[in-house]
């Protein structure tokens, strides 16, 4: 329905444009002029007349696969900013200075346009997708050759030109569709039951490694660690008459006493929460 809707859009667009009659260039000239003046009416007559250009240059890009309303809307921004620069004093018409923006403009667009990954970030991989398009070249070294890339960039570059992007919501005959092969982030009820046992035994272990410690250790450790705001060490050593430094070396005992005894009581002391490597911390 979009697509129809898209359609008739495009006509009636088409067919509005198609009213618009070419300026001469002494018209073209004096409308530059008042529009340089302030007379933004004029610059809406320049613009509007040049229209049509802009049509017949955007229709030379539809076989890359790119609503073409999209791509009329590109080439007239090109128009715009080719106006906002032309200057009638140089002896040549609006749309033959234009040509080169609506062009620029136009190809750029395509060129992102062509994969959900942006391609085309260098003017090298521009060419190198217009040629691939052109001539479906898949030899690496004839790609960088007639791009200007190097081969190692060519052989990275071909095979996202190979390769279009495809929707997870399409299906085929069968009924499947790429999404159906995506591993799912949700964990299995076996996963969260070994989780929650996983975390009730780190905790158990955190504690009695806690309660190993002398009561100034475990102080420290649950000051530097343990709260919502740590205190840092040149605090902890205020509250009981040391240096910091003394504080640094009581809080590095504790922790290497705490490592022991945490892997001394739990089964995967590597396990990516093990309280081991958050007190090492």
């Amino acid at each position: 329905m979009s697509q129809v809707t898209d359609r008739t859009a495009l006509t009636s667009y088409r067919a509005d444009i198609a009213s618009k009659k070419p300026l001469s260039p002494r018209q073209e000239q004096d409308l530059v002029v008042r529009w340089r003046e302030g007379d933004s009416r004029a610059g809406a007559l320049l613009i509007e007349a040049c229209l049509p250009f802009v049509m017949t240059i955007a229709l030379e890009y539809r076989r890359w696969g790119i609503p073409t309303e999209d791509i009329v809307q590109e080439g007239n921004i090109g128009l715009l900013k080719a106006a906002v620069r032309f200057d009638p004093g140089r002896g040549c018409r609006l749309v033959t200075y234009a040509a080169y923006w609506i062009r620029a403009e136009i190809r750029d667009f395509v060129v992102r346009s062509y994969r959900v990954v942006r391609l085309g970030a260098s003017k090298a991989e521009r060419r190198a997708l217009r040629h691939y398009r052109k001539t479906r070249e898949r030899d690496p070294e004839a790609l960088a050759a007639a791009s200007g890339l190097s081969v190692e960039k060519a052989e990275r570059l071909l095979p996202l030109l190979m390769v279009r992007d495809v929707s997870l919501d399409d299906r085929d005959p069968e009924g499947n569709s790429p999404s159906d092969r995506i591993a799912s982030s949700i964990s299995s009820p076996e996963e969260d039951v070994a989780g929650r046992q996983h975390h009730q035994r780190m905790r158990e272990a955190l504690q009695a490694a806690l309660s190993s410690l002398t009561p100034r250790e475990r102080t420290i450790v649950e000051q530097r660690y343990l709260v919502e705001r740590p205190l840092t060490l040149e605090q902890v050593g205020v509250q009981f008459g040391i240096s910091k430094e003394r504080v640094r070396q009581l809080e590095e005992r504790a922790k290497q006493r705490m490592r022991a005894s945490i892997d001394a009581l739990t089964a995967d002391p590597s396990s990516p929460q093990s309280p081991t490597q958050a007190v090492a911390a």
